[in-house]
């Protein structure tokens, strides 16, 4: 098998000197040297095709090479394996040294002049992995590995995933955090991005008063994947500040878009490069509801909420800027990327609703407050009232509107009195919207169909999936994989898909909510 391989970080930036691998804190370096650990009986159980042939190894999958790679078996020859050194609040609390506890990063690679780091998930302890054994359990690694492919084709900023791979090992979880702990089989996942850097790398070398390395790491972050940052001096730092800022507010709109929760947004969980990183708790509104969140560690206090993720991607990035500060010095104009994150938020948001609505005229804010009052008032489906939306035309009635979108209702017999009468005092304001506007039916659905999928990656759906899996059954994985691959498309052979979760998993474990075990 043949890779270009062309390390960069673990090159030209500084390691760590102990090449031992035990817990302990880490100083003075960006990452250390670690091997994976072998595998008993490894098998590959699925792959991307497409995402094999981005990066140049769709030849390579079915080898016994690849597998000896990409389940950690074997380093592939002349490179060097590490995991990174970062810190990070978490839930909203300074937690200090974390790092890669279960990932490690096997090289980088050139492919059609595209760079790509190559990371094991769940492949042994690191120096990071505190009293965790580095290791990861199917059951997360089919939600990973699905996950990141499906939010790439549905337009969303994402880490990707290559390959999915049994150990044949076993592997001690307790799922709900309550005292049961049960062995799981175990799994490797081969993720995949031009770079794993989080705003905690930056967190953990200021916290230290690590300035020249602060610097060091900046500005390898710049040169490899800010190039068009040309500045100098502390105008470079606060443009990759600003773009950084920008980055992660398109990610955010988008995943308020498709009604994704990421479930743990803690600031080693944010990629530098405003990609969507870490998929643990995640999961997609069924019901519309602004205060859900998947996470049971969050059950509580609701940090992560799904209403509350542009906030706290503002919170995460004033820690990011507490970090930079010592090669910016400008508190003023640091504040002033803030603000501006808040001002254009604003506006991308709306944008992002018009679509979703189909409407191009700009709508007034009571459409858009009564549309969540009426979402609110009953359990709605978010992905299929929308997607549903677009199959209204300018000479339905209200009524006639009304029915449309009725089986987006998990409790349609709630629809009657003032609910029915909100609904039907919405559809007419909202059809008055659309007959005041030169579009046709058919042109506002192509934009509405192009932003409201049909199919995404409901829980329901990863735990059919893993509960397959776990009696060797793989053929439901590739199934949601090609359905995924296409998820604005209305593929009537797939239909079965297009519905509400099911009432079996209403409060499932794995289905409703789910801890950070993996």
């Amino acid at each position: 098998m043949k890779i270009n391989t062309k390390d960069t970080f673990n090159k030209e930036l500084k390691a760590d000197t102990d090449l031992t691998n035990s817990r302990r804190q880490v100083v003075n370096a960006c990452y250390s040297f670690v091997t994976p650990r072998i595998p008993s009986s490894p098998k590959l159980i699925h792959f991307s095709e497409d995402f094999a042939k981005e990066i140049g190894l769709e030849n390579e999958v079915n080898s016994e090479e690849f597998l000896k790679i990409f389940s950690g078996s074997e380093v592939y020859p002349n490179t060097n394996p590490f995991a990174m050194c970062y810190g990070g609040h978490q839930f909203g609390n300074w937690a200090g040294q974390l790092g890669d506890g279960r990932a490690i990063n096997l090289f980088e690679l050139v492919h059609n002049n595209k760079h790509w780091a190559l990371q094991l998930k769940g492949a042994g302890e690191t120096p990071y992995s505190r009293t965790a054994d580095g290791l990861a359990v199917l059951r997360s690694s089919i939600r990973e590995h699905l996950c990141s492919e499906a939010m790439y084709y549905l337009g969303v900023p994402t880490t990707r995933s290559l390959s999915l791979i049994t150990t044949g090992d076993t592997v001690l979880r307790d799922v709900m955090y309550n005292g049961n702990p049960a062995y799981e089989k175990g799994a490797v996942v081969c993720r995949v991005a031009p770079s794993f850097i989080r705003f905690g790398n930056f967190q953990l070398l200021a916290s230290r008063n690590d300035l020249k390395l602060l610097k060091e790491l900046t500005d390898y972050t710049i040169k490899h994947h800010y190039p068009n940052n040309n500045s100098d001096g502390t105008e470079k730092y606060l443009l990759f500040y600003k773009e950084v800022a920008n980055r992660t507010l398109k990610m955010i709109v988008k995943w308020q878009r498709v009604g994704f929760v990421h479930g743990v947004m803690n600031t080693d969980n944010m990629s530098i490069l405003g990609l969507t990183i870490d998929y643990g708790p995640y999961g997609w509104l069924e019901d519309f509801d602004p205060n859900w969140t998947p996470n049971t560690t969050d059950a509580q206090g609701k940090r992560y909420r799904f209403g509350n993720q542009p906030d706290i991607a503002l919170w995460n990035l004033v820690q990011l800027g507490n970090a930079l500060y010592p090669l910016i010095e400008d508190i003023q104009a640091m504040q002033n990327i803030l603000d501006q994150f808040s001002s254009d938020y604003d506006t991308l948001y709306d944008e992002m609703m018009q679509n979703k609505l189909g409407l191009k005229n700009k709508y007034d804010e009571q459409l858009l407050t009564d549309l969540h009052s009426n979402l609110n008032a009953s359990e709605t489906d978010m992905t299929l009232f929308f997607r549903n939306l677009g199959n209204i035309e300018k000479t339905d009635s209200a009524e006639k509107a009304l029915l449309k979108i009725e089986n987006a209702f998990y409790k349609p017999e709630e629809i009657i009195g003032s609910n029915k009468e909100n609904w039907l005092k919405w559809f007419t304001l909202y059809l008055k919207k659309i007959n005041a506007e030169n579009t046709t039916d058919d042109q506002r659905k192509s934009v509405m169909n192009a932003v409201n999928p049909k199919y995404i990656f409901r829980n329901y759906m990863a735990q059919l999936a893993i509960e397959a899996a776990e009696k060797e059954e793989y053929s439901l994985i590739q199934e949601l994989y090609i359905l995924l691959k296409n998820p604005y498309d209305e593929q009537p052979e797939n239909e079965k898909w297009f519905a509400k979760r099911p009432e079996w998993a209403r409060n499932k474990v794995g289905c409703s909510m789910l801890s950070c075990s993996s």
